[in-house]
């Protein structure tokens, strides 16, 4: 009784000092100083806080709990720095040209429904005057009181969450707004053949039994009848149709994204990093306050919210997982995760596309479609281990053109000077003509069942999608350059200088385009936090004149993609180990030469050494002296390929200080 005696005086003492201490004086946003580790607040963008439970003592990390006088806390943090509360209305009429939203504009909002948002948020909230928005899960709330709540499979006490009776009442107080979290989404289904559970609102279902994924028509009904479910409910319980959804676990899809706005719904937040703009509101990050976090580290989340952070990348051959024996793939997989969780790295770019003969050719996949052979269903299960047990962000590494497909569609040929002859470049990889309708559809296809039935956080393209200064000369190719008022023949286009420039930018726009059209596709199914990288040869960046037997532009590029992925490899480009610091030190200053180019490009260095077959692991002091070489040089972003993680290889004791940017013990 003691105890619990002093938890009510504590809590009541923080709460009458909260509500005593005068507010701070405001300050004009342009006369207020900004500290010297947070960004200036942008114009019209907020900050999303995402809570869970809320607990007096001993927080239960299962339910994200936070303690109550840690709560009470960081609101009081948040009102003596400036951060402003703002509302849903408010959101959605700065969003329609109304008043801006104020510098450091904060959204509340709490997750799942626990009761103790009735019990203890709402009597903060009332004495700091906050609003904010809770999102309850319908099947939740609907539980008898004499039945425990089933919690995405963990039988959890009802009396642990909200009634509808609750809802209605903090709904009508003015300060809260309902929000729908699904009505029975938040839990797991089965994703793939291994067994991985992933977010049901987000993921096709995988049939054990008949060895097949759901419908994209199936999964569009069943996320409907989901979302007029819930919408029925708040509506009942509120009087209003409920316009903001929370994704469950954070896990945001494409396609039922599509359906949730048929419904009315206006924002749509995930769980991602970063700070909301108007202009993005049904892919809007929060912020999760998490374990339970002291003042301090409650602020420095906060303040490094706009904080760049650096891209430091494992490339992953898939191929090396993938084994016709499960239980030695199965170790396979296990070594690869483990040695990214050791390496510290952040980001993996892995192979989607079986490449055993190293070609470049992707004669198969690791993911089902409806154009290639499948070597394993075996993408998604690696991709989920690594985000789920590595921690890491995991980018789809796919071909741009070279798929072996029908040998009636068009390639890319090459115009030979000499004879005047049109054949396949040996030397090249051997691409499809994305001049072709054809081509471009059923390659299309490939990236839209990647989307489907893979989880990936990006698209890395690869090197492929090249054409040199005698390509392509196939028909198509030769009737899109007259369509653009260009001469219809390679001779013509090469004869004068002006016109091949022309030629030239004609083609690099167009291989731009192709990889935006693919990227539209995976983001209408994947959803629009779908981030896009594609691989840059060194030469157009260090010669710009070069852009003529590439078709690759560093400028288009970061205009582009997300993230541009150089090829800093220098014995691959014939540096000698002499000139190679020369050469990435050159690399680095071409790159930097364009304001804030550094901060959106990864650079890739070579842990192999190709010139010589077998090929060779470069040491990983090599690896690591070309990081420092870089960081000197103000590059932030960074990684390399190829990973021979089965033999461990770079040295991961050696590798990991200079690669990650988390703490070394």
């Amino acid at each position: 009784m003691l105890v619990i005696t002093r938890c009510i005086l504590l809590l009541g003492a923080l709460l009458v000092g909260a509500c005593a201490q005068k507010p701070a004086e405001f300050v004009a946003p342009a006369q207020r100083p900004v500290p010297a580790n947070e960004a200036p607040w942008p114009k019209n963008h907020f900050l999303s806080l995402t809570y869970h439970d809320i607990e007096d003592r001993d927080p239960d990390q299962e339910v994200v709990a936070v303690r109550t006088e840690r709560l009470i806390a960081q609101l009081a943090w948040l009102r003596e720095n400036h951060y402003r509360p703002v509302t849903v209305d408010q959101i959605l009429a700065a969003r329609s040209g109304g008043p801006e939203l104020p510098p450091k504009a904060v959204l509340l909002t709490f997750d799942d429904g626990y009761s103790s948002f009735y019990t203890r948020v709402m009597p903060i909230l009332r004495s700091y005057h906050w609003p904010a928005v809770l999102a309850p899960v319908g099947v939740w709330i609907d539980t008898p009181a004499d039945k425990p709540v089933d919690f995405a499979g963990q039988l959890r006490p009802r009396s642990q969450f909200l009634t509808w009776a609750q809802v209605r009442e903090v709904a009508a107080s003015g300060l809260v707004e309902i929000a729908a979290h699904t009505d029975a989404s938040h839990q797991g289904v089965l994703a793939n053949p291994q067994g991985n559970l992933q977010p049901a609102a987000a993921t096709r279902r995988y049939d054990a039994k008949t060895g097949r994924y759901e419908s994209e028509a199936d999964f569009q009904a069943r996320l409907r009848a989901d979302v007029v479910a819930i919408s029925k409910k708040i509506r009942a319980a509120t009087g209003y149709s409920p316009r903001v959804w929370v994704w469950p676990y954070g896990v945001a899809d494409g396609t039922a994204l599509k359906v949730i706005e048929s419904q009315g719904y206006q924002i749509a937040l995930t769980l991602d990093d970063g700070i909301d703009s108007l202009d993005q509101l049904l892919n809007s990050p929060r912020l999760l306050v998490s374990s339970d976090p002291d003042l301090v580290h409650f602020a420095g989340s906060v303040v490094a919210i706009q904080a760049h952070v650096p891209m430091r990348v494992v490339h992953v051959d898939l191929d090396n997982v993938y084994d016709p024996n499960p239980a030695q793939q199965e170790a396979n997989l296990g070594r690869l995760v483990q040695r990214m969780a050791d390496l510290g790295a952040n980001t993996v770019f892995l192979q989607a596309f079986a490449d055993p003969t190293g070609d470049g050719l992707a004669r198969s996949l690791y993911f089902p479609n409806r154009h290639l052979p499948v070597r394993a269903d075996l993408f998604d299960r690696v991709a989920w281990q690594l985000r789920t047990r590595a921690h890491v962000q995991v980018f789809a590494w796919m071909p741009v053109l070279s798929f072996a497909l029908d040998e009636k569609l068009p390639r890319v040929t090459r115009w030979d000077p000499a004879t005047g002859q049109v054949s396949v470049d040996p030397k090249q990889y051997r691409r499809l003509s994305p001049f072709d309708p054809e081509v471009r559809r059923i390659i299309g296809e490939i990236y839209e069942d990647l989307a489907r039935l893979t989880s990936v956080d990006g698209i890395l393209y690869h090197d492929d999608a090249v054409l040199s200064d005698f390509e392509d000369a196939s028909p198509r190719a030769l009737q899109a350059y007259a369509g653009a008022g260009l001469p219809g023949g390679i001779g013509a286009l090469r004869d004068d200088p002006a016109t091949l420039q022309r030629w030239t930018r004609f083609k690099s726009r167009y291989l731009v385009d192709f990889t935006r059209e693919l990227t539209a596709k995976v983001r209408a199914i994947r959803g629009p936090q779908v981030q896009t990288a594609r691989n840059l040869f060194a030469e157009p960046v260090l010669d710009p004149q070069s852009e003529a037997w590439f078709a690759q532009n560093l400028d288009d590029f970061l205009a582009n993609y997300d993230w541009t992925a150089p090829m800093a490899m220098p014995l691959m480009e014939g540096q000698g180990e002499r000139q190679a610091d020369d050469w990435l030190q050159a690399l680095a200053d071409k790159v930097r030469q364009r304001p804030g180019a550094l901060e959106r490009t990864v650079f890739e260095l070579q842990a192999r050494d190709w010139r010589n077959q077998p090929a060779q692991d470069l040491e990983a002091e090599q690896l690591v002296q070309w990081m420092g070489l870089l960081k000197r040089k103000g590059v932030t972003s960074f990684g390399y390929y190829p990973d021979n993680f089965l033999d461990g290889r770079p040295s991961l004791q050696v590798v990991r200080p200079a690669l990650s940017n988390k703490w070394n013990p």
